[in-house]
């Protein structure tokens, strides 16, 4: 259910700001970018083959593990996506520019993605594919970099979409604390993409023995985001404080 122009602000958990502009229908800038998820989740569906005999049955059913993952991640890009403009009711031409890229990632990365989850889930048996060939820690080094890379682009993307709606602050009516928030949110897409970035260097510079730990890395996501959360919510908290006196003095 959406908000309406009423909602009141709520505490930073990268929470939703609650905007005194907001739109009242889905636009087709969204439509569109619903469209081009479901179309990315068909491709990942078709890469599966009707099977014709039970071996290939249980072939499939083996499959489950890594096609749920990959369900699970478009998931994730697609709320977050939601997230944004369920915030924030902008349709100008950057917004639209930088949208069509952060799709266009989406759906490059789809068999990528697919692969690199069947890859892993071979390494722990749960995938036997005659199809499916184990990678070499070379392979396995430039395969990872290539996810780290991928996932840095789209998570720098949804920063750039936080930081467009920042320079628009004045025409969404942002108050003091909802830009703040804003920043945050595009900070907070920042410290995703680092670790991308970092998982792709430690993949193309990294001993090759140590290659496995490259998806490893992905990990750093959970300390990093709460360390950037704490320090973030302390000069929130200073800022509502500030204006929460200069409110009693006035």
């Amino acid at each position: 259910m959406r908000a309406g122009p009423g909602s009141r602000p709520r505490a930073l958990g990268y929470s939703s700001p609650m905007l005194t502009l907001r739109k009242h229908k889905i636009t087709r800038l969204e439509e569109f970018s619903d469209a081009v998820f479901g179309f990315a989740l068909t491709l990942l569906v078709i890469t599966a083959n009707v099977p014709r005999s039970y071996p290939e049955l249980i072939m499939l059913l083996q499959g489950i593990p890594s096609f749920a993952c990959c369900f699970a991640l478009l998931v994730w890009i697609w709320s977050e996506h939601d997230r944004f403009f369920e915030r924030y009711g902008v349709q100008d031409g950057r917004t639209t520019l930088i949208n069509s890229a952060l799709l266009f990632v989406v759906l490059l990365y789809i068999y990528p993605l697919k692969f690199m989850f069947d890859s892993f889930m071979m390494q722990f048996g749960l995938v036997a594919s005659p199809d499916l060939k184990r990678m070499t820690l070379e392979e396995l080094a430039r395969a990872s970099a290539i996810y780290g890379f991928g996932f840095f682009v789209l998570m720098s993307l949804f920063a750039l979409l936080y930081h467009n709606a920042w320079r628009q602050r004045d025409v969404l009516e942002l108050d003091r604390i909802d830009a703040f928030d804003t920043r945050s949110h595009a900070g907070h897409h920042l410290v995703s993409a680092g670790v991308g970035l970092f998982a792709m260097a430690f993949a193309l510079l990294g001993p090759r023995r140590l290659a496995f730990l490259s998806p490893a890395s992905f990990g750093l996501m959970g300390p990093a985001h709460a360390l950037y959360g704490r320090a973030r919510q302390r000069q929130r908290d200073r800022l509502a404080a500030d204006r929460a006196a200069t409110v009693h003095n006035s």
